[in-house]
């Protein structure tokens, strides 16, 4: 006999983890909060029926209600109207997260909304009950003292709202549930399918469970509702886990299923109650004599526990709960099998008066008389109950486990530092989105490192001069003057090097990694300015080395107090590619070349030429360094034009590539750039002799006017002899 399996799961794929790296930080929109916090609350009012112990005036609201909408509060307005905006609301911030779930091609983010708002809905319900016995409280010693008559009355309320507490918390969680599922039903799923596609994840029946809400679980009146009323206190034999382990018995004597694993995945599948027994304690005709024998031995197994009897009672007592409810509903199921429970009951019932014990006589006498056949269906129909209630169960343990993975950012502190990280997902209404242009999906990053300077610091102190000064007036703070024509931010200032970073942000052409090297151009031209100032006046020269990386995602950040650190892969390159070797230097100082960038990979003898790790020597005095990503990126810009030049090299003269293009940098406002595409070269370790170029590329950003002059001559020329080739 085939049995099916069901494992619940709820998987949460390519979302990124927040700051915790564990949950997932998630923020919702502040509007959609106060209104289901306002709907939360009176629903929970009106179950536990202290409306007007408990209802907040316009002005104890307006507060909380400026707050989060931005705006002046409005007259207080009827919960009927609060619903139905409440439910509009949800619908837009739903359809508003689809729509957000398409552009970014992550379709887990409409699962782990959903999740939020459960999340949501879980603490708010609590949060809210809180509150209203507060205010509640609050009236009630207002009252003893102003309206001591009435006050009696009030008590009284207040201490059913607090014994009732399940149910009232129960009715709320089913009509916030019902509102969710009307949205998912009238709209959601459509336009899901629209957006997403066919998606009948197993996980989006989990999140409409109506166990999803509720804060115990163990609730008579949900079971008698939704499954099978079964006993709650320890003696009870016909407990929830006492049972479970019946059917598992049942089925491990039917040697079908071994594992207790896979016994508990059979047991998440109510269908197999009726493969077992038949649909509804009815023998399927081709398999009739083995679902009755499986029946009979079910039967019999209950029997031989002395639950039999109580299970027929847990079905017999549900329309008699609301007839008799200052009866404990356990107690009113163990009259109907129970001869000295029942006595108790009716002399209870005699205080009352008003409440006829005659309903429950006939309850007992149905069971008492009831057939076989009718007992065996009614054990068919428990062990389909009953697998229900452990499918459920183990939905609800699925579902508990996801919401583990949100975290609900409440403090200021965490959505800042989450956001500026890019892991911080917020459901928000369409007006209340950023504008697509303010979020970053890249940055450039450019490190200006000073050559030196423990040297040059040293020979200004000895000759009694200021060096702070110095580096301040030729190189920091005209480098800090540059920056906002070229929207350029400061990450870190340190003694002898300024780190810049420059951002992409979306739907905006802003030409980032263009500017940022027209930026480093204008950077060494004001050194070079200050050289000469400085050699007029016989003070030492500066000598720099700048790096450039571009990286096509936002950077990261920590937080020291208030203060932003960034993080970034970008960083740790442009260090590299501003830095120089001093044996590089030592070979290339006072070499004829127009070039202050190169790269070298030595090895220590020419049977290792063919390798290639990544040891390499660098230099860099005076250049400017492109990682290759940096340079990709600025052909995707600006329109780059080839030309080759025959120009002295290290080595003797070379065939030079050249790259030319026009940067603008502001409206009416042009720089023209030359770029270097250079090969890494492959030298002996000892004497710098070159073995053989190797397909390693690296990027500079030419300084020389020279040059640029060069550059823009071969390409006009190989321009006039294209058009007389034509």
């Amino acid at each position: 006999m085939h049995l099916e399996r069901y494992k619940p799961a709820i998987k949460l794929s390519g979302l990124q983890p927040g700051v915790d790296n564990v949950r997932h930080d998630v923020t919702l929109s502040p509007r959609f909060y106060e209104l289901m916090r306002t709907h939360v609350s009176w629903l929970l009012e009106r179950h536990g029926n202290v409306e007007d112990m408990a209802r907040e005036t316009g002005a104890d609201r307006r507060p909380a209600y400026e707050r989060a909408m931005g705006q002046k509060a409005p007259d207080p307005k009827t919960p009927s109207e609060i619903a139905a905006q409440f439910k509009q609301t949800l619908t837009t911030l739903q359809l508003s997260v689809l729509r957000q779930a398409r552009t970014v091609g992550v379709p887990s983010l409409d699962l782990l909304f959903r999740l939020s708002l459960l999340r949501l809905f879980r603490v708010e319900l609590g949060r809210q009950y809180a509150a209203i016995l507060e205010r509640c409280r609050a009236k009630l010693r207002g009252a003893a003292v102003a309206m001591p008559g009435k006050s009696i009355e009030m008590r009284e309320r207040l201490q059913r709202f607090q014994v009732n507490k399940r149910t009232i918390w129960r009715r709320a969680a089913q009509e916030l549930l019902a509102t969710v599922a009307e949205v998912e039903k009238e709209h959601a799923a459509s336009m899901r399918r629209s957006l997403l596609g066919e998606r009948d994840e197993p996980a989006y029946a989990i999140l409409q469970s109506h166990l999803a809400l509720l804060e115990d679980t163990n609730d008579d009146q949900l079971n008698a509702d939704h499954y099978v009323m079964l006993g709650n206190f320890a003696a009870d034999p016909d407990r929830y886990d006492v049972m479970v382990l019946l059917a598992r018995k049942f089925l491990h004597s039917l040697g079908v299923v071994d594992d207790d694993e896979v016994l508990g995945e059979v047991l998440n599948a109510p269908q197999n109650a009726g493969a077992l027994l038949g649909e509804h304690g009815a023998p399927d005709s081709s398999k009739s004599r083995a679902q009755k024998a499986l029946l009979e031995g079910w039967v019999e197994l209950l029997e031989k526990h002395d639950v039999m009897n109580r299970i027929l009672a847990a079905y017999e007592v549900v329309p008699l709960l609301s007839e008799f409810a200052v009866i404990n509903p356990q107690q009113l199921k163990n009259v109907l099998f129970s001869r000295a429970e029942r006595k108790r009951v009716e002399s209870l019932l005699e205080e009352h008066g008003k409440l006829s014990p005659e309903r429950l006589q006939a309850g007992a006498k149905r069971i008492a008389e009831m057939s076989a056949p009718e007992r065996a269906r009614t054990a068919a129909r428990f062990l389909y109950d009953l697998m229900r209630l452990h499918c459920d169960l183990a939905q609800l343990a699925a579902l508990n486990s996801a919401l583990e993975l949100v975290h609900l950012v409440s403090s200021e502190k965490i959505r800042e530092l989450s956001s500026i990280n890019s892991t911080l997902y917020e459901f928000l209404l369409p007006e209340e989105q950023k504008p697509a242009e303010e979020r970053v999906c890249g940055h450039v990053i450019l490190k200006a490192d000073v050559r030196d300077s423990t040297t040059l610091t040293r020979t200004l102190m000895d000759r009694s001069l200021n060096p702070a000064s110095f580096f301040s007036l030729n190189f920091y703070d005209p480098v800090s003057k540059l920056l906002p024509r070229y929207r350029a931010e400061k990450v870190f200032i340190e003694g002898d090097a300024i780190i810049l970073a420059l951002y992409e942000q979306e739907g905006d052409q802003s030409f980032a990694v263009a500017r940022t090297c027209v930026l480093a151009r204008e950077i060494m031209e004001i050194v070079h300015a200050a050289n000469e100032h400085s050699k007029e006046n016989g003070l030492p020269a500066l000598e720099l080395g700048i790096g450039i990386c571009y990286q096509d995602s936002p950077p990261l950040y920590l937080m020291d107090g208030n203060h932003h650190i960034m993080i970034s892969r970008a960083l740790n390159e442009s260090d590299r590619l501003a830095s120089c070797t001093k044996s590089a230097r030592r070979f290339l100082d006072g070499r004829d070349t127009m070039f202050n960038v190169f790269r070298f990979q030595p090895v220590d003898d020419e049977d290792a030429a063919g390798a290639f790790d990544e040891f390499l020597l660098s230099y860099n005095v005076g250049g400017i360094h492109l990682n290759e990503a940096a340079f990709q990126r600025l052909a995707q810009e600006i329109t780059l034009r080839e030309c080759r030049i025959q120009l002295p090299m290290p080595w003797g003269p070379e065939q030079v590539r050249l790259f030319r293009g026009t940067v603008p940098v502001a409206p009416g406002l042009f720089h023209e750039l030359t770029v270097r595409e250079g090969s890494t070269a492959q030298i002996q370790a000892r004497g710098f002799t070159l073995i053989r170029r190797t397909d390693r590329h690296y990027y500079e950003i030419c300084t020389s006017a020279a040059l640029d002059e060069m550059a823009q001559a071969a390409l006009l020329g190989d321009s006039q002899a294209e058009q007389r080739r034509q």
